[in-house]
């Protein structure tokens, strides 16, 4: 077996895995992919080959970070004779510390800790596998990569918040996110359309997390996350910008605790909260489709039509702050295969110039814009697992 290169991309609640053949390109291998998915009294492994076929798939009765003591057992029966020469790490934050992807240390692990209360939720998360290795196997190179290290180039008229001056002091900033994604989005974008690289261009991730980025020359200048996950777009389950004030109401009139709050604005919003049905576009959709319940058909299409509308939004101030608009780049789950989704927005930016190819769209093209729209429009699917891989290769070329 040859030796190969792990890639994490953790989540909230479930954490994926890609291992990749180490061969010292930018291009490699996809040896598998795998997921890990936490309940409440047992964890669940499985992994599928690069063409999907199903390798593994097993209950754990550990979660938490005794997980890793059976992938650990599970990597070294299937590695063989090869070995793990990096594993790379998706890190949410990086505070305004970590501007590049930085080789895990005892010291690196304490830093990022200490930007927990910053994304209490995700960055616990995604240190959580990279502790557990650099427990058990301190001799592995491991590498952090940011999600906040794409967004460094926004200017820092952008970054404050209208607050006290001691809150800027204690790095309550904007900081911006989706930033592994948004790099691999801007590489691609210089490859197959060099020109529209160098315009204006927002790219929209929409996943179950959403946002926006405005690249001007494939530099991020805005972004839709401000200081935290929650800011900007409606998403699967959290709420997006909100009045402050309707925070305030929860807390005085409701008695809301933190938990409630994180629980409410994290786990209950979004398109499940408007919808009252399910956070996932796919299950919307085809209840859309044939459910005979008034009520419950309104508030779907509700749903469905504030999540264009919060995207229509934010492009349009993008724009502005752009001074103008070349493309639009749809990516992650949503904005890669729901084509009613990309079709209501460049509806909506008709104002704008924007045409849609119907054909095209429907086919999930790569150019879905009409011959005569003067904003270009393109699907780009996003792989931040191969992005975090190719942050990797220059510590293993180096040393470093």
């Amino acid at each position: 077996m040859q030796d190969v290169v792990v890639v994490f991309n953790s989540g909230s609640s479930s954490l994926k895995l890609t291992i990749y053949a180490f061969s010292g390109t930018r291009d490699p291998q996809v040896l598998l992919h795998g997921e890990i998915e936490e309940f409440p009294d047992y964890s669940q492994f499985t992994a599928k080959d690069a063409e999907g076929k199903l390798l593994v798939q097993e209950r754990w009765q550990e979660t938490g970070l005794y997980i890793f003591s059976h992938l650990f057992h599970w990597f070294e029966q299937y590695s063989g004779q090869g070995q793990v020469r990096a594993v790379g790490h998706r890190i949410v934050h990086g505070g305004a510390e970590f501007l590049q992807p930085v080789k895990i240390t005892l010291n690196t692990l304490k830093q990022l800790d200490k930007l927990t209360p910053f994304d209490p939720l995700h960055q616990a998360a995604t240190l959580a596998p990279a502790k557990a290795i650099f427990e058990k196997r301190p001799d592995i190179l491991q590498v952090a990569c940011f999600d906040t290290t794409f967004h460094q180039t926004i200017p820092e008229m952008a970054r404050l918040l209208p607050l006290p001056r001691r809150y800027a002091d204690r790095g309550i900033r904007r900081y911006g996110f989706h930033g592994i994604s948004y790099s691999y989005i801007a590489g691609q974008l210089a490859e197959v359309d060099p020109k529209l690289a160098q315009g204006r261009t927002i790219v929209a991730h929409l996943g179950s997390g959403a946002s926006l980025c405005a690249l001007q020359a494939g530099k991020s200048l805005e972004t839709t996350m401000g200081f935290s996950a929650l800011d900007g777009l409606m998403m699967g389950t959290r709420c997006g910008a909100i009045d402050p004030g309707a925070l305030l109401y929860m807390v005085q009139s409701e008695k809301a605790d933190w938990k409630t709050l994180v629980s409410t604005l994290y786990h209950q919003s979004g398109l499940l909260g408007v919808s009252g049905i399910s956070s996932d576009m796919r299950i919307l959709r085809a209840t859309l489709a044939q459910s005979q319940d008034a009520v419950q058909r309104k508030n779907i299409s509700e749903a469905l039509g504030l999540f264009v509308y919060r995207i229509v939004q934010e492009i349009g101030a993008l724009t502005a702050i752009m001074g103008g608009l070349d493309g639009i780049v749809f990516t992650a789950g949503i904005g890669e295969h729901d084509q009613h989704l990309r079709a209501d927005v460049c509806e909506a930016l008709a104002w704008m110039g924007v045409q849609i190819d119907e054909a095209a769209n429907a086919a999930h093209a790569q150019v879905i814009s009409g011959a005569g729209s003067k904003i270009k429009i393109c699907v780009i699917p996003t792989n931040e697992e191969l992005q975090i891989y190719r942050s990797v290769l220059p510590f293993l070329d180096t040393g470093k």
